[in-house]
């Protein structure tokens, strides 16, 4: 997301060389998405890079290729994985956790499977899984035997609440073309680790996305009450203020909960001048 081209000369400067986008972007937010791992396994130089244009602290939360979770669907996976892993190596703590997003076919019938993948995975990184079946939120035994294979590993379950999205027809041509691309996916808030990750879709109209996460913020303030350390994602159709938003998400949690440490300013996005 850190070269989103509606972004450069805005919230971040323009132009501006590849291994210097990403510094950029962590001047605005502390965590990022790792969505582009899902399609491709990044070259190992490529990942140093992100290594060294953030902070040790920086969370990266990246998506494990398609090639293991939907084209293998977690089977005969080992060559891909230990590829995967040495890619990333470079980034050392700033792993925040793998995030292991299943297809929409895999239901309870394959928890299974998601145990034994898991049982394999190496304990040197935290890992968070995202379910899209129905079965998993409407079914109560479902539900608990996805939570009994996540929890022999410490392993999250990642809510994608796309609720507020859905709540009214589309406005605009982003939200359209999303309304027929993302999941309608139940509301889920329930954490099972001490590193819960939501994932939010909001609106273009930030006044909806705003009223949409109302939610979220306090279920993100009690979880820090309660010592949990949250990673929060927020996403609109068009994702052209994404950061300010999350910065603004930041602020309404921050407000009830003042301990919390603020993000880091970002980088002018105009050139500074002398006069």
């Amino acid at each position: 997301m850190w070269t989103h081209r509606s972004w450069q000369g805005r919230l971040l400067a323009h132009p501006l060389a590849a291994h210097e986008r990403l510094r950029h972007y962590a001047g605005w937010c502390n965590a990022v998405e790792g969505n582009t791992t899902f399609y491709a396994t990044p070259a190992r130089d490529t990942v140093a890079s992100w290594a060294e244009q953030t902070d040790p602290d920086f969370r990266f939360v990246l998506k494990l290729p398609k090639l293991i979770t939907h084209e293998h669907r977690l089977a005969d996976t080992g060559e891909a994985l230990g590829t995967f892993l040495a890619a990333i190596e470079p980034l050392g703590p700033r792993v925040h956790a793998l995030w292991i997003q299943l297809p929409g076919s895999f239901g309870p019938a394959d928890v299974g499977s998601l145990a034994r993948f898991l049982g394999r995975l190496p304990r040197s990184h935290r890992y968070a899984v995202e379910v899209r079946h129905p079965a998993f939120f409407d079914d109560g035994p479902s539900a608990r035997l996805l939570e009994a294979a996540l929890a022999t590993v410490t392993a999250e379950w990642v809510p994608f609440d796309t609720t507020a999205f859905f709540a009214n027809p589309p406005t605009s041509d982003a939200e359209r073309e999303a309304w027929t691309r993302k999941p309608r996916m139940p509301l889920r808030s329930a954490a099972l680790t001490d590193w819960p990750i939501v994932r939010y879709l909001g609106r273009d109209d930030t006044a909806r996305t705003i009223e949409g996460w109302r939610h979220w913020v306090d279920v993100v303030v009690g979880w820090l009450r309660e010592g949990r350390s949250p990673t929060v994602f927020v996403h609109t159709p068009d994702n052209a203020d994404a950061p300010v938003l999350a910065r603004r998400f930041h602020d309404e949690v921050r407000a009830r909960v003042p301990h919390l440490q603020p993000l880091p300013e970002p980088l002018p996005a105009e050139p500074l001048t002398l006069f």
